[in-house]
């Protein structure tokens, strides 16, 4: 058993792509992987809860695979605390000179990577801040197709060694999306926190026009961030400008997300010619534990980082 892991574990974003490989792992296409983690920021869309749910009532179970559910805390609560430590999001900021910057984006780390990491070393037998013997490690599958290949990297600890199953099986995302919707999961949700200051027009449109309550919320939150985190604020730290969940650098409310950006517009042509499902066209940003798509922001038709 020298050089074997200890078991399997699939990060589950419950998005399309690790939603396929738990749906592949259930059906033995691929090997059964032993758990699937699911780091919950505790700002996901409805519609990400109420997937996750199914594929544990209708996937993962009947096959015995356990989802487990790990967090380090709501990530909008945690900002808008004054009492809480906050991982900064990446928000967009207006400089008092007039001039565009960006936060530092702490988020994945904090909210995604860093309770996966904890559950894995739980279930190696080795809790923080036991040290994990050498030669002991965990698979850890991860959810990224060949489009997005330049995304995949190596775990950054030893006791994990990252596996990309899609990639060495060359599917693409329109590949995974015509699987799922052979298994009656078309409406498989984009997978990213509600209001991700890396969602690109389409998604904000998605929200503004099909969840009015998340819209609600999104909105009330990126107004009560104009000054930073309330942390920073109650330390005497406020932020020497105004934030924006917006690339536009204006009030959500006020966005222009009827634009429809260049990004957006290759997406939906390359959509229809795979005859992708049509609920992700133009949906091109998001969240990864592992390959946060934000690292390369949508370009608009004015150059601007969406």
């Amino acid at each position: 058993m020298f050089d074997q892991p200890h078991f399997r574990a699939l990060s589950l974003g419950a998005g399309v792509q690790s939603s396929t490989l738990l749906a592949l792992s259930a059906e033995g296409i691929l090997p059964k992987v032993d758990y699937a983690v699911f780091a919950d920021t505790g700002w996901e869309p409805q519609s990400v809860y109420t997937h996750l749910d199914r594929l544990e009532r209708e996937i993962a179970t009947p096959a015995g695979i356990p989802i487990l559910r790990v967090s380090s805390g709501n990530i909008r609560d945690d900002a808008l605390n004054p009492d809480h430590r906050f991982a900064s999001m990446p928000l967009y900021i207006l400089n008092q000179d007039g001039r565009p910057g960006m936060t530092r984006r702490q988020c994945s780390g904090e909210y995604k990577v860093k309770p996966i990491k904890k559950k894995i070393r739980e279930l190696l037998g080795y809790p923080y801040p036991t040290r994990v013997p050498k030669g002991v490690f965990v698979e850890q599958w991860i959810g990224i197709s060949t489009d997005e290949f330049h995304r995949a990297k190596d775990a950054d600890v030893k006791y994990m060694r990252n596996r990309h199953p899609l990639i060495d099986m060359d599917w693409t995302r329109s590949d995974c999306v015509r699987y799922l919707t052979s298994l009656g999961l078309a409406d498989t949700p984009k997978s990213s926190c509600l209001g991700c200051p890396f969602h690109g027009n389409a998604q904000w449109r998605n929200i503004r026009d099909n969840s009015p309550a998340e819209w609600e919320d999104v909105v009330e939150f990126d107004a009560a961030i104009r000054k930073g985190n309330a942390r920073a604020n109650a330390t005497g730290n406020a932020l020497l400008g105004q934030a924006f969940l917006h690339r536009s650098r204006v009030p959500l409310s006020q966005a222009p997300i009827d634009h429809v950006t260049r990004s957006e517009r290759a997406a939906l042509d390359a959509a229809a010619e795979a005859e992708a499902d049509a609920a992700e066209l133009g949906v091109v940003n998001g969240c990864s534990p592992w390959s946060c798509r934000g690292d390369e922001p949508e370009q608009d038709d004015f150059g601007l980082a969406s």
